[in-house]
């Protein structure tokens, strides 16, 4: 494809933006063809989510020129930017979460009949259509709140594509999803391609830029560093030319595991779970593995205290535990980071030195009512290194950081905590490679420390790098446990597929 004016559909010339003194994005010069795929690489805080805040309205330049098939803008708003035929779909989620499936996609322009009343019949019609057309099994007359965040991200996506765009940018669309629904997502692009859609496509599972992307434009610390296409890169000169530095790729180990039992569950059992028993050890990593829906994070708020327990026992520390709240499991020294980070793990409108110390707020206080600012001070400013916490202060608003850097200050409350059970709930979803591996190295020093941690990964290379032992689950039981040296992805994927639901959705990604 030759590079010429009629192959361009969007270009950008020196697009700035800067929040007070705090540069986001610096002098970006960048050319987008016509039906291409196009990755959009960096580490969390390199300016991704910035610069397609400004091709779609969302956030406004300060200074340079946006040239979309061929008209230049200084600016586009949210009306002007859907008006030329770009879509996004955000890591936040825009639906609502009490009206059906259906609503959602035609929220904005409803069909009406008769006097301005909905036609809810096509509109479900339509709907329904749409899903199916893209392999999708639901019925979109369910409310949103009650599927899960995989299908919630399914249908965010859907909810661009039957607005039939031009171009289309997709940030983090396959971070909650697992197997099942990254297949239904690799169709969807299949079929925008068909349709010479253009799509921006960010993610920091990089095996599926290999796998979708034409070329790769490399962001580091809010400038342009260059585009290849993705035929001529390595992951290896990827990661590379991300992060700057070389990454090792290798998953580290505790070293300190203890045949000590910390925790022991005995046939848990409520409306998501039936007959859970496992065991954790000090300093022990465990993993859980499953689909989506399987009970993974049911176990965990049942822990957690989050969602009541019906029957079954738990002994932590030698001694029967029952989960009354997450106060009450905070207290006792269980911490959960959940995975909604942005509704359940940090309070977006609190800055990062209130996040970091709420969960434990009693040990800063002084005189019984008055917080010890020095103290709350020192704290927050050790996790902020201890971390690589990227902020410019720990006063900066916790909604202005990078979704990687929002995840290291919900760490940052759970471990202030100085919890012995630390439940990771998907630890790296949406996070870039470098803070990926500094994660891992934090647990791992968690662990070596005298921490035990239960992992809930859907990605297999980090399930299986990182744990001790798997316990896999399906349809909210456990159905096996894999150690060390036994671990292999088909078995694991296999007894995932056991219950019937389950088994069917498995031969049907198997055979796309």
């Amino acid at each position: 494809m030759t590079n010429n004016n009629e192959d361009l559909i969007l270009s950008v010339r020196g697009l700035s933006k800067y929040y007070a003194k705090v540069r986001a994005l610096s002098d970006i010069t960048l050319d987008i063809r016509r039906g291409e795929v196009l990755a959009l690489c960096g580490e969390n805080g390199a300016g991704k989510s910035t610069f397609i805040k400004m091709l779609t309205g969302a956030e406004t330049p300060s200074s340079g020129q946006i040239i979309f098939d061929g008209k230049t803008y200084d600016t586009l708003d949210p009306v002007l930017s859907m008006e030329l035929g770009i879509a996004a779909v955000y890591q936040e989620f825009s639906l609502i979460p009490y009206l059906s499936i259906a609503e959602n996609i035609f929220y904005g322009r409803e069909i009406l009949k008769g006097k301005g009343l909905l036609d809810l019949k096509e509109m479900y019609r339509r709907a329904q259509a749409l899903f199916d057309e893209m392999g999708m099994d639901i019925d979109v007359r369910k409310r949103v709140c009650d599927i899960g965040v995989a299908y919630q991200q399914i249908v965010e996506i859907l909810k661009a594509v039957s607005r039939d765009p031009r171009f289309i940018i997709l940030d983090e669309p396959t971070a909650p999803l697992t197997l099942k629904e990254t297949a239904i997502f690799f169709n969807i692009v299949k079929k925008l391609r068909e349709k010479n859609t253009t799509i921006i496509f960010i993610s920091h599972r990089l095996e599926e830029i290999f796998q979708m992307c034409d070329r790769a434009a490399i962001f580091m610390d809010g400038r342009f560093v260059t585009t290849e296409d993705v035929k001529d890169l390595t992951m290896r000169r990827l990661i590379s030319l991300m992060v700057g530095r070389e990454i090792s790729g290798e998953f580290p180990e505790p070293t300190k595991t203890s045949d000590e039992v910390v925790l022991e569950c005995k046939n848990l059992c409520n409306s998501h779970i039936n007959d859970v028993s496992f065991k954790l050890h000090k300093g022990e990593i465990i993993g859980f593995g499953g689909l989506v829906g399987a009970g993974r994070t049911e176990v965990a708020r049942a822990l957690f205290g989050a969602d009541p327990l019906e029957s079954g026992q738990i002994t932590y520390k030698g001694k029967n535990y029952t989960p009354k709240s997450p106060r009450h499991a905070l207290k006792v020294g269980i911490g959960l980071i959940p995975e909604d980070r942005k509704g359940q793990g940090v309070l977006l409108g609190l800055v990062v030195r209130e996040n970091t110390v709420f969960s434990s707020l009693p040990k800063y206080l002084q005189y019984g009512f008055v917080i010890d600012g020095k103290k709350e001070r020192d704290a927050t400013l050790g996790y902020i290194k201890d971390l690589n916490i990227k902020t410019p202060h720990m006063n900066q608003l916790v909604k202005n950081l990078s979704g990687g850097n929002q995840q290291k200050v919900v760490l940052s409350r759970i471990l202030s905590t100085e919890c012995d059970v630390l439940i990771f709930d998907e630890p790296t979803r949406g996070i870039d490679v470098g803070a990926k591996q500094e994660i891992y190295n934090l647990m791992c020093k968690l662990a070596d420390a005298g921490k035990s941690i239960i992992m809930i990964s859907s990605e297999m290379p980090e399930l299986i790098g990182m744990s001790q032992r798997i316990y896999v689950m399906s349809e909210g039981s456990i159905t096996a446990e894999f150690k060390k040296g036994e671990f292999d992805q088909t078995n694991i994927l296999e007894k995932a597929s056991l219950g019937r639901k389950n088994r069917q959705l498995h031969l049907k990604f198997m055979e796309q």
